[in-house]
């Protein structure tokens, strides 16, 4: 029996309308004649869903009861007894109810598809498992149901159901995705316009991604070799030499006019000691390249054409941008070059050659593996054997007007160009010949290899003498040049290593992959051996243990790389990939000492970093005695002289003063006890011994206390509060002293900041497994940028009264509400003022049992509105 199709409508979030496009489809084959059923869908009360459902055959559900109440869920058994052509199956990642066949609703969908079934789902970015960690971080709400990403890219077909974050706003607004008093919460945190645009983001990118396997799945499966050009795809190929900003920003031209086109920058490195780079411009080049939103690449190869081309293939690159030629008119007579063997071999990829001022000034860089390039000394060789018989047979033929010292000048002269050409070898073997055909040739008696006068022999010995000393000075100079372009190159490594260890905390890490970069290794790992319990266990690979490392497969240790630097008797770098000259061993010890200079640079911050929170602990120790030196003074002295009022026998106070001066003493009290509780809980939070007691509790129980604890010191001086609280509002799980404690400061900083005549407003609403109570004010606000700071202890952001106390409250408030669970959070309130969200986390009075098929079982009533997880 053939397995049956599964389509997929793929959403960025709840409402964009996944249910509906996936309802429409199916009366659209129903309409052509398709054996078509529901098995589930959900449709969250809305209307126009649920017009579409009429006139569908709908199967029963399976109905399983837990912990007293009943739960109804897919019946795959149906499904498959039915044995429609389609079915639909709403909410993939649904999290089903304990008895089931699965714990996990996709589970459910592949046994109808192995059934021969066509099975029509739904699904929201949210759910998918490689992304549900990214778009937690981005709402800040965790998403318990989750399916496997190979799950739905297993999909025969996979639909994005898109929809703008402002038409999306504008249907919460309208009531068509959430019922109303759920609409201002939604639409003031899940549910904002970046939240939105980040999740269409994520969805786009990763059908994008889904589009690209199939799409070389299916050129693999037709064997199709050559580029399609479905999207642009620009590589530029990096030397590290300064003529690669030049490219880049040809490149990146290049990419802006093909829309949405995609920047890769390449750099080849050769398999042979050093890479040709100089580390600093690569790395320069490649801040550049992320910095444009492209990405950087690094494949070894000593033939550069092809790995070039290699690479641009893998990537289904349309275009290559090159640099033209630095080399001489000359030499590219004599070898094409990189570009030159790049564009005859590119096929279907097209390439630019990129002019640039190092090739219009002729720059020639310096051989990297010996005096002079094997094309060098081949054209030594090939100028001697073809030059010796031209200048003898030119010699020979002018032989009564030269005599045999002019023939030994014209020889010389042919040494020295063949030494300047190829070197030592190839001038050495002119200077052999040329001294035999000297002999042959041109010294009496001829065509005998004999000389008759001894000045004839002295001749020819000074003749190879200076041949000699010629090209042994010529080769000299070209080893010269190769070890000062060494030498340059290593300190162009050194000094980008100076600067490496100073960049932060991650400086090892990139030192590292600056080492892996530079010589084309595999993995560098750096080892650290602890104190060795007795004297030989310096062998033993189990005391050595990995401090850092960067490549493939590391080594666990030093004896398992291709080459091991020491540093010191308990640290050590091993590499992997190939044995390095011993040339390379100076750079390489270079690396290790600077590795360790990290290394330790990194253990002193993590020190500092230890000492930080004694640090902010002293600062807040005198920050604390220099406030109560003066805050618990000011009540204190206005009890003080309220007591001592009434205590004067001296004065006869009538009953409306003695209870002013009582009421004066009370408040002072009052605040004194506020502010002495505040003082002691923020010490508890600060030493990690705050004491909670955490219950099931309602709002409309908590608000009205704080209230009435505010009412005789600041609500009585003229402020204003609104409270709307939901009738239908789920307990909170808090602690119910704590909890009141923070309103209590929330509302006092909302009053004291809001002008007359604004009162403030505090409504509460349902979102989710959390509830989230408003407290908004008409004052002037914070700017975004200071928000943080108002939740510093002994912060008075721009308040209008430094005398009404420590600067507590926010920090406080913060505290508490994060030991109970919570969130605080600042948001701007709509036409002015500053909004603060206490969210708490819903009480479950019956937590289901954990998912025996799967992590993350959050139970069938976890998922939100529409049952996908929904905020």
């Amino acid at each position: 029996m053939a397995r049956g199709q599964l389509r997929i409508y793929l959403g960025a979030a709840p409402g964009v309308g996944k249910t509906y496009a996936m309802l429409s489809e199916a009366r659209r084959r129903a309409e052509r004649g398709t054996d078509v059923v529901v098995g589930y869908v959900e449709t969250h009360g809305r209307p126009r869903t649920a017009a579409l459902l009429e006139g569908l055959e709908t199967l029963p559900r399976a109905r399983y009861a837990y912990r007293g109440a009943e739960f109804t869920e897919l019946d795959v058994a149906a499904v498959i007894g039915r044995a429609p052509e389609v079915v639909l199956v709403d909410e993939l990642a649904h999290t089903n109810a304990p008895g089931g066949r699965h714990g996990k609703r996709w589970r459910d969908v592949e046994d109808i598809l192995d059934a021969g079934i066509h099975v029509i789902s739904t699904v929201n970015i949210q759910h998918l498992e490689s992304v549900n960690d990214v778009v937690e971080e981005i709402t800040g709400v965790p998403q318990r149901e989750t399916v496997p990403d190979e799950v739905v890219r297993r999909a025969d077909q996979v639909e994005l159901v898109d929809m703008a974050p402002e038409a999306l706003r504008r249907r919460m607004a309208h009531g068509n995705v959430y019922t109303p008093e759920k609409v201002d919460a939604a639409l003031s945190h899940y549910f904002r316009v970046g939240n939105l645009t980040a999740l269409r983001e994520l969805a786009l990118l990763w059908l994008a991604g889904k589009v690209d396997e199939q799409l070389d799945r299916y050129r693999g499966e037709h064997g199709i070799g050559g580029t399609w050009e479905a999207r642009e795809r620009i590589v530029v190929a990096l030397t590290g030499g300064p003529e690669g900003e030049a490219l880049l920003r040809r490149a990146t031209r290049i990419a802006a006019r093909s829309k949405g086109a995609d920047l890769l920058a390449v750099h080849v490195t050769r398999g042979d000691g050093l890479a040709g780079a100089r580390p600093r411009d690569l790395a320069r080049q490649r801040e550049i390249v992320e910095g444009l939103g492209g990405t950087y690449h690094q494949v070894a190869g000593d033939d550069i054409p092809r790995a070039l081309l290699d690479f641009a293939g893998a990537v289904n690159a349309t275009q290559l941008v090159l640099g033209v030629s630095r080399r001489r008119r000359i030499a590219q007579l004599l070898r094409p070059g990189i570009g030159v063997t790049t564009t005859a071999m590119s096929g279907t990829i097209d390439v630019h050659m990129v002019t640039h001022d190092q090739a219009r000034r002729g720059i020639v860089r310096p051989a990297r593996d010996g005096g002079l390039s094997p094309g060098r000394r081949i054209a030594g060789f090939a100028l001697a054997a073809c030059g010796l018989p031209l200048l003898t047979a030119g010699l020979v033929q002018a032989r009564p007007a030269l005599a045999l010292p002019s023939d030994i000048l014209f020889f010389l002269a042919a040494v020295v160009g063949v030494a300047l050409v190829g070197g030592m070898w190839p001038a050495l073997l002119t200077a052999v010949t040329g001294f035999l055909l000297l002999n042959w040739f041109f010294t009496p008696p001829l065509h005998h290899f004999t000389v008759a006068e001894e000045e004839n022999l002295v001749s020819l010995a000074v003749f190879v003498l200076v041949a000699v000393g010629v090209s042994l000075v010529v080769d000299r100079a070209a080893r010269r040049s190769r070890e000062a372009a060494r030498l340059g190159a290593e300190a162009g490594v050194l000094s980008a290593l100076a600067g490496n260890v100073l960049r932060g905390e991650r400086a090892l890490d990139v030192l590292l992959g600056r080492l892996r970069e530079t010589f084309a290794l595999t993995s560098v790992t750096l080892l650290e051996r602890p104190a060795p319990a007795t004297p030989d266990s310096h062998g033993d690979p189990s005391g050595w243990r990995i401090v850092a490392t960067v490549g493939g497969r590391p080594c666990t240790s030093p004896g398992e790389g291709d080459t091991e630097i020491p540093v010191g008797d308990d640290l050590t770098l091993a590499i992997r990939g190939r044995p390095l000259p011993a040339g390379d061993r100076r750079v390489l010890e270079a690396f290790a000492v600077q590795a360790a200079g990290a290394l330790r640079h990194r253990r002193l911050e993590a020190e500092a970093e230890r000492a930080r929170p004694l640090e902010a602990a002293d600062r807040m120790r005198t920050a604390l005695l220099n406030a109560v030196s003066h805050d618990l003074r000011t009540p204190l002295a206005s009890a003080k002289a309220a007591v001592d009022s009434l205590a004067t026998s001296s004065v006869a106070w009538t009953p409306s003063e003695r209870e002013e001066l009582l009421d004066t003493a009370r408040q002072s009290l009052d605040r004194l006890d506020r502010l002495v509780a505040n003082l002691l809980d923020m010490s508890r939070l600060q030493a990690g011994v705050l004491g909670m007691a955490a219950q099931p509790i309602a709002l409309d129980e908590v608000v009205p206390r704080a209230l009435d604890d505010l009412r005789p010191d600041l609500l009585d001086g003229g402020g204003e509060v609104s409270v709307r609280l939901a009738g239908d509002l789920p307990e909170v799980t808090a602690d119910p002293a704590l909890l009141e404690r923070v309103l209590v400061n929330l509302i006092a900083n909302a009053v004291r900041h809001s002008p007359p005549g604004a009162p403030v407003l505090i409504t509460a609403g349902a979102l989710r497994d959390r509830v989230e109570l408003r407290i908004a004010d008409r004052g002037p606000g914070v700017p975004a940028a200071d928000r943080e700071r108002i939740f510093l202890p002994f912060q008075r952001l721009d308040d209008r009264d430094n005398h009404t106390g420590v600067g507590l409250g926010l920090a406080l408030a913060r505290g508490l509400t994060e030991a109970m669970g919570g969130e605080l959070v600042p948001e701007d309130t709509p036409g002015g003022g500053l909004t603060m969200i206490v969210a708490l986390p819903v009480h479950h009075r019956a937590s289901p049992a954990p998912d025996p098929n799967g992590p993350g079982m959050a139970g069938p009533d976890a998922g939100g509105p529409d049952g996908e997880g929904a905020p």
